[in-house]
C-alpha cells in the first residue's frame, strides 16, 4: 500500500514539476526570429491565460490521473463464492476480455474446481496461470476447461493469463468464516 501512495505522489509531484518547468522555458525562449532574406517585422506575442484557467486546467488533469490510478491499483471488484457441489467448491469462469468473475472466494481445506469458459480468442488468454498452485493450463477456444486444487492456507492467490496482462484472485478464507461476516 505504501508503494502505491509513493507511485500517486511522484506523480502529482511530476505534474507540478512539468507545469512549472514549461512556463520557465516559455520565459526564456527569445522573442526575435532570425531575419532571412525579406524583412519581415511580425513578430510572436505571447498570450496571457488567467490564472483561473490555468489552475483549472491542472486540477482537472490531475482529477483524471486520479481517476486512472484508482480504477487500476485500487478498485475492488465484487467477490463471487464458489458454490459446493458434492464436497467441491466450483465457479465457472467467463474468459472474454479478462476473467468474469474476477474475484472467487473459496474455503481452506476443501477441494476447488474452477471452469474456464474460453469465449476470447486471443493469443494472450489462451493459457492460465496459478503459479501458488503450480498450475499452467491451456484453454482451448469455446469449451470448458476444469481446473482442481485444494488450498490448505487462507489468503489470496493471483491467476492470470499467458501475458500477464489479465489478473483474477482467489481469495481463501479460514473453515467458518463466510463473506458476510468479513464486510
Amino acid at each position: 500500500m505504501l508503494s502505491k501512495k509513493i507511485i500517486f505522489s511522484n506523480l502529482v509531484g511530476l505534474g507540478f514539476l512539468l507545469g512549472i518547468s514549461s512556463g520557465v522555458a516559455a520565459n526564456q525562449m527569445p522573442m526575435e526570429m532570425p531575419h532571412s532574406g525579406t524583412e519581415n517585422n511580425v513578430q510572436f506575442r505571447r498570450i496571457e491565460q488567467p490564472l483561473g484557467l490555468k489552475l483549472g486546467v491542472t486540477l482537472g488533469g490531475l482529477g483524471l490521473i486520479g481517476l486512472e490510478l484508482w480504477w487500476f491499483m485500487f478498485s475492488k471488484t465484487k467477490a463471487k463464492k464458489a458454490e459446493a457441489n458434492q464436497g467441491i467448491q466450483e465457479m465457472t469462469i467467463t474468459v472474454d476480455g479478462g476473467y468474469e468473475p474476477s474475484r472467487v472466494v473459496v474455503q481452506a481445506g476443501q477441494p476447488v474446481r474452477l471452469n474456464f469458459f474460453r469465449r476470447d480468442p486471443s493469443s494472450c488468454l489462451e493459457k492460465v496461470l496459478i503459479p501458488d498452485f503450480q498450475i499452467a493450463k491451456d484453454l482451448d477456444l469455446n469449451h470448458v476447461t476444469p481446473i482442481e486444487f485444494t488450498p490448505q492456507k487462507p489468503g489470496q492467490y493471483s491467476f492470470t493469463c499467458g501475458m500477464n496482462m489479465f489478473r483474477g484472485v482467489v481469495e481463501v478464507q479460514p473453515v467458518g468464516t463466510s463473506q458476510e461476516s468479513q464486510k
